[in-house]
């Protein structure tokens, strides 16, 4: 057998540089997280092509004496922890003492000090035998680093262009400026400056980095429970996007990559997020760090909690309840300024030609909406407690009279609807209208409201049923004539087999015949919908799922088909107190943004978009 020898130093460190130099971006995370433990106030950062010939880190910290120096650039040496207990409760971004000794075997480094009270600087580079030298720098510490894997051309083969390392780079700078919104951030790359952050409130620094744009399209969180807090931003779910980029997870001011957390964000997002969509967040968790090890991996980016599923339920409900905040004219998703998602679709002319042909003619005999009371009693009791304060100046003679009241709007004599809208009523406003007996024009203190009534009798029904099936409480609502729909053998197998589950959810369903199944009751909520219909999906879920799905995250996916089934349909005409009522009950119900599928119930056009779409004042 060959003989067991000790490896060389070097040789030793450039193993460890595998895990901990793993591309430009690595190395400037790194001597990044050494600049802020060291108390820095402002880092500027220096790259050149990409920061594989040039990582300059530029900070006014509290430096490093001359006999620590080459201390610095030993394997293991560190002044973050000293003792095991130390490393059980690190609150430092560094502490492994690696970095500077792994980045010094695969590039030329060299480090230039000042320590606060010092007559002048001292500069060291990493070479054998290298002895400091006197320096001149005002104050801190500044650490450069050049030609990276010029002594491993192997690994240097496997960098990728340019441009690509050095947007891992600039992703970098961002992730700490977030965490760090009190320290100025610059970066120059091949000697053009590409940001420079100054000192500012969170907030501020994260539109600085991720952009106004998600700053305006996201909800602020805050929470706090125990030893757990958290705060921030997250995505409404009608303004996500397809990237998958955008999750910003920060512990105890640490960049990380978590998948009970990841898994948390998810969950919370389930039925909110439309399509393939994204949530998008900003989150800092502050955890007391004996609950928290971060001495996982070198890169330092994964963690492992005390109590996993104690954060997963944090993080899930606080973003939840984030989600679920009931509608605010404030926060309400605009037509204008909603920016568009993916390519946008491209406009069939054979259909624009013949619009009459896409929206057939409303029907006129429709049955009452299940929704009308008891809010529309309430909205028309208020109605009707209004009075006219008379006309004004500029109203022509004959025209309808509008009520100048803060609070109490008055009643358009024709159409039944509020005919003027104060800042200080309902978010959603009041029913104007319905257009192609599809959407809901309303009018509130801002503008013009339009509303999907499908989807968002959806939301409100899928609430509800959630609510009601968790409290076991669904009333059913008996049919005075079954409906009958034919089946074969296996659904009317499956129909027996799961009688008693089908009963809680608030359905009867029996055998007619060989080939028949008659649904004799349905539960309370969906009762405008069609029982044949509601009842063939769910036999469909129960075959291909079984009964195990009432128990598991598929019970949500069941509740929402139904919700699907029982809400009202396009082109059905409701009365202008049916319309008002939907839009009561959309106010009260959480995440009423968003129908079961994610798509976006509502939307809104403020009186200055209007006044720009036809050119007013201009």
């Amino acid at each position: 057998m060959p003989t067991i020898a000790r490896l060389p130093d070097l040789l030793i460190s450039q193993i460890a540089a595998g895990e901990v130099v793993e591309r430009p971006a690595s190395v400037l995370k790194e001597l990044l997280e050494n600049s802020l433990d060291a108390g820095s106030k402002a880092i500027q950062v220096h790259l050149e092509e990409g920061g594989v010939k040039l990582i300059r880190i530029t900070d006014d910290g509290c430096g490093i004496a001359k006999d620590q120096l080459a201390l610095a650039l030993t394997r293991h040496a560190t002044s973050k922890i000293v003792s095991l207990d130390d490393l059980e409760r690190v609150s430092s971004l560094g502490f492994r003492g690696e970095a500077l000794a792994s980045v010094a075997s695969v590039a030329r480094l060299s480090i230039s000090s000042r320590e606060r009270g010092a007559s002048h600087a001292w500069k060291l580079k990493a070479e054998t035998g290298a002895e400091p030298e006197p320096a001149a720098l005002m104050a801190g510490t500044i650490v450069e680093m050049r030609d990276l894997y010029y002594n491993t051309p192997a690994r240097r083969k496997f960098l990728k262009a340019e441009g690509t390392e050095f947007a891992h780079c600039a992703d970098a700078v961002k992730r700490l400026a977030l965490t760090r919104p009190d320290v100025a951030f610059s970066l120059t790359h091949n000697g053009r400056n590409l940001f420079q952050l100054a000192p500012a409130d969170s907030p501020r620094r994260i539109a600085d980095i991720l952009g106004d744009d998600f700053l305006g399209a996201a909800r602020r969180l805050e929470a706090a429970a125990g030893p757990l807090a958290i705060a921030g931003f997250a995505i409404d779910p009608t303004r996500a996007t397809d990237a998958k980029d955008g999750q910003y997870v920060f512990v105890n001011g640490r960049f990380v990559r978590d998948k009970v957390i990841a898994h948390a964000l998810r969950e919370a997002y389930r039925d909110v997020l439309h399509g393939s969509r994204q949530p998008a967040v900003c989150l800092f968790i502050n955890i007391d760090p004996a609950l928290v090890d971060v001495n996982v991996h070198p890169a330092k980016t994964e963690v492992r909690f005390r109590d996993s599923r104690a954060m997963h339920q944090f993080v899930f409900h606080a973003i939840q309840r984030t989600l679920a905040a009931p509608v605010q004219a404030e926060s309400a998703p605009s037509l204008v300024e909603r920016p568009t998602f993916g390519a946008t679709p491209a406009v069939d002319t054979s259909k624009t030609a013949n619009f009459s042909a896409s929206y057939p003619p409303p029907l006129r005999h429709q049955g009452s909406l299940g929704v009308a009371e008891p809010a529309a009693a309430a909205y028309l009791a208020f109605a009707k407690a209004t009075q006219n304060l008379g006309t004004p100046a500029y109203a022509p003679a004959g025209a309808p009279q509008f009520t100048s009241a803060p609070a109490q709007p008055t009643m358009d004599s024709q159409s039944g609807s509020p005919a003027a809208q104060d800042n200080d009523g309902p978010p959603l406003g009041y029913a104007l209208a319905q257009l192609h007996g599809i959407y809901i024009l309303a009018q509130n203190g801002r503008g013009l409201v339009l509303i999907d009534m499908h989807a968002a009798h959806e939301r409100i029904l899928y609430e509800k049923l959630k609510t009601a099936f968790d409290n076991r409480q669904i009333a059913t609502q008996a049919l005075l004539i079954p409906a009958v729909f034919s089946a074969d053998a296996l659904d009317i197998a499956a129909v027996e087999e799961h009688a008693e589950a089908l009963a809680d959810l608030g359905f009867t369903i029996t055998a007619l015949g060989p080939n028949q199944l008659g649904v004799r009751s349905v539960p309370a909520l969906l009762q405008s919908g069609d029982p044949a219909a509601l009842a063939k999906s769910l036999i469909g879920e129960l075959r291909e799922h079984g009964i195990s799905q009432l128990a598991t995250a598929r019970r949500n996916e069941l509740l929402a088909t139904m919700a699907c089934h029982g809400a009202v349909r396009a082109r059905r005409q409701l009365t202008v107190p049916e319309m008002n009522a939907l839009l009561r009950q959309m106010e009260e119900t959480e995440r009423a943004g968003q129908c079961n599928h994610g798509r976006p119930t509502w939307t809104e056009l403020s009186l200055d978009q209007l006044d720009k779409l036809f050119l007013r004042g201009q």
